[in-house]
């Protein structure tokens, strides 16, 4: 059975982009870098949705010498969308239509490759919600965002619990937080909530 991670980068207010901002909020230095070049590169399965797919596989037709773009290229890589229509032109893509939440489900049961997600809000939102995801890792850019920010990460997440197993920072500045999720059916100590 494989081990499914929701994978963020988010600013401290929980922004996963802000308009007029660059990529990273700028704020990306040479051992973040390399990390994300030597973690792309470990064997997994990236997850992600039709806008995901979009944006990635638009960087990897612009940037196909990032170190970075090319390591996701050669991964295997799953699309869950109803509005996409095969063939898809990226590389090692799998296009599936059907209901995403059953599909990572048998996933996991018959694949023991590692499964990540790559962007994909809602859907890490529905894959977390059914209680399939064992790590949630996040990396935390030391700015707020609030005037310009755009996609709020966590809007419409069930409570969660998060157990810390893992963390570091990059370059003086970049928090990676790794954490076990429980899903919760409601606030800790009220009434008779259990996680889920």
């Amino acid at each position: 059975m494989s081990d499914l991670m929701v994978d963020f980068i988010v600013s401290l207010d929980g922004y996963g982009a802000a308009e007029g901002w660059p990529g990273y909020w700028g704020l990306e230095g040479p051992e973040y870098l390399a990390w994300i070049e030597e973690d792309a590169e470990r064997e997994h399965v990236a997850l992600m949705g039709a806008t995901t797919y979009r944006l990635m596989s638009g960087f990897a037709v612009e940037l196909p010498d990032d170190p970075g773009v090319a390591a996701l290229t050669a991964l295997p890589k799953v699309v869950f969308s109803s509005t996409l229509e095969p063939p898809l032109s990226w590389g090692n893509t799998e296009l599936v239509g059907g209901d995403a939440v059953e599909a990572v489900r048998d996933m996991k049961r018959r694949d023991p490759r590692p499964l990540r997600t790559v962007g994909s809000l809602s859907l890490s939102r529905s894959l977390l919600r059914a209680g399939l995801v064992d790590r949630f890792r996040v990396v935390v850019f030391p700015v707020i965002t609030g005037a310009t920010g755009r996609e709020r990460i966590f809007d419409g997440y069930p409570d969660i619990a998060l157990d810390l197993v893992d963390g570091r920072t990059f370059d003086g500045r970049l928090q990676l937080l790794e954490y076990v999720p429980t899903v919760l059916d409601g606030p800790p100590g009220v009434g008779d909530h259990a996680p889920s």
